[in-house]
């Protein structure tokens, strides 16, 4: 086949960029004789061209990873920019591996979106700061689900969510789950965690819970720490830290930062354990997972939870909300918790930091589970669900 691919989202440092960057690279790895041709609005990245690829680069006033946010939008002319991109191109179909950065295709050409999740649709107050780029959103969603051919998830959580709230059929719908990058793994080399505490301005040997991901308000960052507050209270847990690690900004995404902050400073027990270092690179993050003594995953929802997936290949158990699609990918190598019961978060809290032999037996289950996943299978999914949507 000849597949068209949207690689505008390359750049974006959220989950869905690196959906973006590790499903490309694992298509290109094994491209079973089909034909690759990838748009982007930046300098076509060396990595795409060395391994094969077509890379067309599209002019635009502004990239899509500037424009395409909660609180702005993209230029018609930048827009209609990569639709005249892709019709030079004959192509049998087009992926867009994300919903965000889609544009209208030419008629007729057929093609495969990802729809990450239904979270904005299902608790669109928590995701948009403002009425028009709720409406914004909507329009860009109704238009691409109506020209697309068939629709890729990332969970069955999100498959049943994308159903519910966007009233798109099953049988439309293909799941590709995502997996931890090869950068991470249990390997505990000492210096470089020491490194990557220092980073965090931790003390040596500090024992800490992990969050990392965006700071927005459907992420219920405030509701664990409630739960945190309550677990301080009531065990003896003076020696534990938390480290939200996170753009601030929000990456052009809602940010409720202030308000965790302003919560955080109402408590002289959380103001003395919780740090936020900022954005944390990946070469930190390999170093921070298995440091951790859990990494947490608080949200309402997720459509899948890459944290959740990285940190168990580092071997290390994972705090989660039992509702969306982390207690899917994490199964018996994590402890779940009520996301809005302070006393549920708590009780995982206190069980985690007290009970070596259980953080034993969920890391070496973290590093099974972890092995099930990979981008290999993700891109051979991926690749049927392409295959499908070729079909006359």
């Amino acid at each position: 086949m000849k597949i068209g691919i949207d690689g505008s989202c390359w750049w974006n440092q959220r989950g869905f960029g690196r959906f973006t960057r590790e499903l490309l690279r694992a298509l290109l790895a094994a491209p079973d004789g089909h034909a690759f041709t990838v748009f982007v609005d930046h300098d076509p990245p060396p990595e795409l061209v060395a391994a094969g690829a077509t890379v067309v680069r599209v002019r635009s006033r502004r990239r899509v990873t500037e424009a395409a946010t909660a609180s702005g939008k993209r230029s018609l002319q930048d827009i209609l920019a990569f639709t005249r991109a892709t019709a030079a191109h004959p192509l049998d179909v087009f992926l867009f591996p994300a919903i965000y950065s889609w544009f209208p295709l030419p008629p007729g050409r057929r093609s495969v979106v990802t729809v990450h999740d239904a979270i904005a649709e299902a608790m669109p107050h928590l995701v948009f700061p403002d009425r028009r780029g709720r409406r914004l959103w909507q329009a860009k969603v109704r238009f691409a689900l109506w020209q697309s051919t068939r629709v890729l998830t990332v969970s069955e959580s999100a498959k049943r969510d994308i159903v519910q709230y966007l009233h798109v059929a099953a049988t439309r719908i293909d799941v590709a789950t995502e997996a931890a990058g090869g950068n991470f793994g249990p390997n505990r080399d000492a210096r470089a965690m020491e490194q990557a505490l220092r980073a965090m301005d931790l003390p040596p040997e500090a024992r800490f819970l992990l969050y990392v991901g965006g700071i927005a308000p459907h992420k219920n960052l405030i509701g664990f720490l409630r739960g945190l507050r309550l677990a301080l209270s009531t065990g003896d847990l003076s020696d534990l830290h938390f480290v939200v690690a996170g753009d601030p900004a929000g990456g052009g995404f809602h940010s409720c930062v202030d308000d965790v902050r302003r919560f955080v400073g109402t408590d002289a027990s959380l103001r003395a354990r919780v740090l936020f270092p900022g954005f944390v690179s990946d070469a930190l993050l390999a170093a921070l997972y298995p440091s951790a003594l859990a990494v947490v995953m608080p949200a309402f929802s997720e459509g899948f939870g890459l944290p959740a997936i990285e940190a168990l290949a580092c071997g290390t158990p994972v705090l989660s909300s039992a509702r969306g699609a982390v207690p899917e990918i994490v199964g018996d190598a994590g402890l779940l918790f009520q996301p809005d019961a302070p006393e549920s978060i708590a009780a995982a809290i206190v069980r985690i930091a007290t009970d070596a032999q259980l953080r034993t037996v969920l890391g070496r289950r973290a590093l099974s589970r972890a092995a099930e996943f990979s981008w290999a299978r993700a891109a051979a999914l991926t690749l049927q669900s392409l295959q499908r949507a070729a079909k006359p």
